[in-house]
């Protein structure tokens, strides 16, 4: 076995990534890749006040990201938001921030104040994955606004902690807002306009955010691009009237790296960077991230506050919520009332958090088929059996992990090699082509490994090579020679089973192994990061608590035929809520399981309703298989007629509950009024007739879970208002 190999944590005196105003690179960043030092006021002490430097650049997506030594690393977003468990969501956070606190407060006593060290976090992702080929789709919580705000919700509240005084770590929303690519496919995101209609705006981009708000997030990151004309970090609409004064948030906003200064550089809006700092101050942003100009755009502000174009009570007003964010992270207070203050670096990787790691990545996979049986694998069939791993996902930790994402000590990565042999499988490997973009492929190396196994597991996908921050993907295929290799593999095997693992975040085109027959499962793995083996291994078997029950965040296309173009941002078309008439390869909320599920008893109460008024729901679950197992409960709202356009149907709740061979649950849900509201002008309650859809899929699909979707009907009465005045 060829052990795994990451590089060490960062020294001390790591070196910034050079600035480029082309963006950043690959996001599985050492030492050499950190993200460039901030201006000098970001975190400079001042003395006579008491006040230490301060560092606000963190990244926390899912783990210490970037920060120097060690973390334990979580699944990716996306492959998180696949489990459809706020809980696990929560947990995750929390341990995240556990990590971030502790080795805070280990530079904070070396008087290290670089980048990564500090308790401010560049996290959750809440955009909406609108596009198939958006490079960041992996960072996101999928395409649905419900599901990204409650997991939004989640991970805010696990991140801030609970404690009535101070936060263990701050989360910071991003980026705000119609932000989903291109990222430079077929133009850069620093100089793009998102012509969005107000509806798909208030509908699909903001809801999310506005959960995030109510959570209590201390800060949000504006966007790189325009919104219909006017840069996001000089939005006075997006960042005071909406974020401010409908949301009432309070905290501080910082721009994304550079944004501010692309202001002026990449779209033009202003031609100056005091004229720049007037505009992104006035709208509404509190703290610039400079792209490495130490004389950047918010070194104009006392020029500005001179010339009269920012007043003094501005300044303060975007001042305070930086200096309240560090009163409550407990910066200003004695150590010994902050709880917090005691975390050490023992907790960093702790067992508790390489299980969690374990635990969210068997929660993330997505079985999209699995015929004849295929799985599980007998687990007394180990020792008799020949495994083939094959692949350029097989046996190479350094593209299991995707952006952003946190390094881990290499004994406690494990490789889908490395996985099965842990359970002393007797196991063959073969990379086929040993990166993901597959330029070069040894077919005779890969056919003599396949063809000498009982049991062939090809590990194929994307990584950050493919799709990242900076870089979209121009179609939907397997890189390179992939789709060969599997070809290749199918037909050396003869017969004998194939599993296909697939590592990436944006869909792909896998229509040739859900249709042949010589491919018997297909195992959605997203980004499992360190514990990818051990987690693959338990689902194949279908150990206890690893039965396969995640459920895809994001709709998979047939083909380019169904994809539009990126920088069109109707939603018509787009995701779940507005797909066309051609079925796609794998709908939102798809997923299979090792056992079988029935839905009864549909019961919506009352069935007529006043307008203001919430709803009641019950069904009852049914585990009709021989194993115990997950399931993801979808509910689903369906205007039957609306005075102005709506989703064809809409996630209104879901669950993921655990139900025991055999058995039954009953389970309640509450649809909330504002989930039946629609944008026209404002918030709107409309009455009309409404359907419901209760399963554990969406209704009408063509490619689907074995197990019912129940609906019934409910009326609301009464006449139509604003949402606001209920």
């Amino acid at each position: 076995m060829v052990a795994p190999v990451l590089l060490p944590p960062c020294s001390l005196q790591a070196s910034p990534r050079p600035p480029s105003p082309m963006g950043k690179g690959p996001r599985l960043r050492l030492c050499s890749h950190l993200s460039p030092t901030l201006p000098p006021w970001n975190r400079t002490p001042i003395p006579r006040l008491g006040i230490a430097p301060y560092n606000w650049n963190t990244e926390c997506l899912r783990g210490d990201g970037e920060a120097p030594g060690w973390a334990t690393a979580f699944p990716q977003a996306l492959g998180l938001a696949a489990a459809f468990s706020p809980e696990l969501i929560y947990r995750v956070a929390n341990a995240t921030a556990t990590e971030v606190r502790a080795k805070h407060n280990s530079f904070a006593a070396a008087g290290r104040y670089t980048d990564h060290t500090g308790l401010s976090c560049f996290s959750p992702v809440l955009n909406i994955m609108r596009h198939p080929l958006w490079g960041r789709n992996q960072e996101t919580y999928g395409e649905d606004p419900f599901l990204s705000g409650e997991l939004a919700r989640s991970f805010v509240q696990g991140l801030q902690g609970q404690h009535p005084r101070y936060v263990k770590a701050s989360a910071g929303c991003k980026h705000f807002s119609v932000h989903g690519g291109p990222e430079n496919i077929p133009v850069s995101r620093l100089s793009f306009d998102a012509k969005v209609l107000e509806r798909d705006w208030r509908m699909t981009f903001l809801p999310q955010f506005q959960a995030c708000v109510q959570a209590g997030s201390y800060s949000f990151m504006c966007s790189y691009n325009r919104i219909n004309g006017v840069p996001a970090c000089a939005n006075k609409k997006l960042l005071t009237d909406i974020l401010r004064g409908e949301w009432g948030f309070d905290g501080y906003v910082v721009s994304d790296e550079g944004a501010v200064e692309l202001i002026m550089l990449g779209h033009h809006y202003t031609q100056s960077f005091l004229e720049t700092a007037v505009a992104s101050v006035n709208a509404g942003c509190n703290l610039e991230l400079s792209y490495g100009m130490r004389n950047n755009v918010f070194m104009r502000i006392p020029q500005a506050l001179a010339m009269g174009n920012i007043t003094l009570q501005m300044l303060r007003d975007r001042v305070r919520p930086l200096f309240y964010t560090r009163m409550r992270l407990g910066e200003f207070a004695p150590p010994a009332m902050n709880p917090y203050s005691s975390l050490d670096l023992s907790v960093v990787q702790s067992p508790e958090h390489r299980n969690l790691s374990l635990e969210a990545a068997n929660k993330s996979f997505v079985l999209l088929k699995n015929v004849r049986g295929t799985l599980p694998l007998r687990a007394q069939d180990l020792s008799s059996q020949h495994f083939a791993v094959v692949g350029p996902f097989a046996d190479n930790p350094r593209v299991l992990f995707g952006d952003y994402a946190p390094v881990p000590e290499p004994q406690y990565i494990y490789t889908p090699r490395r996985g099965l042999e842990m359970l002393g499988a007797n196991v063959s490997f073969a990379a086929g082509c040993s990166e993901p973009w597959c330029k070069w492929y040894s077919r005779a190396e890969l056919v003599r490994v396949v063809g000498a196994a009982d049991v062939v597991l090809v590990c194929l996908g994307t990584g950050v090579d493919v799709e990242t921050e900076a870089k979209d993907r121009s179609d939907l295929s397997l890189p390179g020679h992939q789709l060969e290799l599997l070809q290749d593999a199918v037909q050396a095997a003869a017969g004998r089973p194939v599993i296909l693992l697939l590592f990436n975040a944006g869909p792909l085109d896998v229509s040739w192994a859900q249709a042949h027959d010589g491919v018997g499962a297909i195992l959605a793995c997203f980004f499992p990061a360190q514990a990818t083996g051990l987690a693959i291994a338990r689902v194949l078997l279908g150990e206890a608590g690893a039965s396969p029950a995640g459920r895809l965040p994001a709709t998979w296309p047939a083909g380019m035929h169904q994809v539009p173009p990126m920088e069109n941002y109707t939603m018509e078309g787009r995701t779940y809520r507005y797909y066309g008439q051609e079925a796609p390869l794998y709908p939102f909320g798809y997923g299979l399981s090792y056992t079988t599920f029935r839905y009864r008893d549909l019961v919506l109460s009352p069935p007529v309703l006043p307008v203001c008024a919430n709803l009641s729901v019950s069904v009852v679950l049914e585990n009709t298989g021989l194993r115990d197992s997950e399931e993801v409960v979808q509910l689903y709202l369906r205007w039957e007629q609306s005075s102005v356009p709506v989703p064809r149907w809409q996630l209104v709740a879901f669950r993921r509950v655990a139900v025991l061979a055999g058995r039954e649950v009953k389970l309640f849900f509450q649809v909330l009024a504002e989930q039946r509201a629609v944008w026209a002008q404002d918030w709107r309650l409309e009455p009309g007739t409404f359907t419901l859809f209760a399963g554990g899929q969406q209704p009408g699909q063509k490619t689907r879970a074995p197990s019912e979707v129940l609906s019934a009907r409910f009326s609301v009465t009464g006449t139509a208002r604003p949402l606001r005045t209920c």
